[in-house]
């Protein structure tokens, strides 16, 4: 039988963090703290370095954890080779994602997932904000950015074309800008922490940093805000193509669009054997994202 420790300890090193494994293994954090301890004493060595901002491993320490993934994994795989596990997606799964992406493109499409895996019991969490996936224990995550953190599994599922846009109202009232320059004279809008707006045309680059006419954390509230024609916003195409498809919003500025280095990715914690359910999850959103509709 594999000694339980040895899989705290894996859990340990993933998450980074004594707290982070605790709340994955659904123990207190001092029950974690004890049971590595009782460990390194059985084993007459110290596998983690611990100060009060991270957790280190030690030299043994790394050489252990090696090992206990391979054996892990060894076991895993046995297991599902045996069981037939492997080849139905089964079990909890957690998944996070942005919310207006969700609302829009995961969510309509979701009983067909659901529809083909019975046995998946599926718990969504929309935000804005980036979850920690190992920290709070998320399956799949689904990340608009130019960049996934180390640590992380990442599939990309397409680009995230960004355009300024505005409602013809607000243009017939305040004008149509030609220059860049001219955006100053102009109310813009955007979400907390998606300034300064960093353009491209061509061989041509431009930011933009601006305080937003209206403060708010919601990408939702900013496309609502520039439907109803308060000001000017730089939106994914995911999020208004089919308002500028229906001239409800049109194109500002239409050779400036934003950094063509933002994708939309699925993401998961890397592991040496990835769960049935997580692997069904990513090519169901392979299937369903396609940003070739919303041009």
């Amino acid at each position: 039988m594999i000694d339980p420790d040895y899989a705290l300890f894996a859990r340990v090193v993933n998450a980074g963090s004594i707290a982070a494994a605790a709340r994955g293994a659904n123990i207190s954090p001092a029950m974690a703290s004890r049971r590595l301890a009782r460990l390194e004493a059985r084993l007459g060595v110290r596998l983690v370095q611990r100060t009060t901002r991270r957790l280190a491993l030690t030299p043994a320490g790394e050489r252990f954890h090696a090992d206990v993934v391979a054996i892990l994994a060894a076991v895993e795989a046995a297991e599902a080779r045996l069981t037939g596990a492997a080849a139905v997606p089964a079990g909890v799964l957690r998944v996070s994602a942005p919310t207006s992406f969700g609302r829009l493109h995961v969510a309509p499409q979701l009983h067909r997932f659901l529809g083909a895996h019975p046995q998946v019991a599926l718990t969504l969490d929309l935000s804005d904000a980036f979850a920690d996936l190992v920290a709070e224990g998320i399956d799949v995550g689904v990340r608009i950015a130019a960049a996934v953190p180390a640590g992380l599994d990442a599939h990309r599922l397409g680009d995230s074309r960004r355009v300024l846009c505005a409602s013809p109202a607000y243009l017939a009232q305040a004008g149509v800008p030609v220059r860049i320059a001219e955006l100053s004279a102009h109310r813009l809008l955007a979400a907390a922490g998606q300034m300064p707006w960093r353009l491209v045309a061509g061989a041509r680059r431009a930011s933009v940093d601006r305080v937003s006419h209206v403060w708010t954390n919601s990408s939702e509230l900013v496309r609502e805000l520039a439907l109803s024609g308060v000001g000017i916003a730089l939106r994914s195409l995911w999020d208004v193509g089919e308002a500028l498809r229906a001239g409800t919003l049109v194109r500002v500025l239409p050779e400036w669009e934003g950094m063509l280095d933002v994708a939309i990715w699925a993401v998961h914690p890397r592991a040496p054997i990835v769960s049935p359910a997580v692997r069904a999850f990513v090519a169901f959103l392979r299937d369903v994202v396609d940003p070739a509709a919303w041009e």
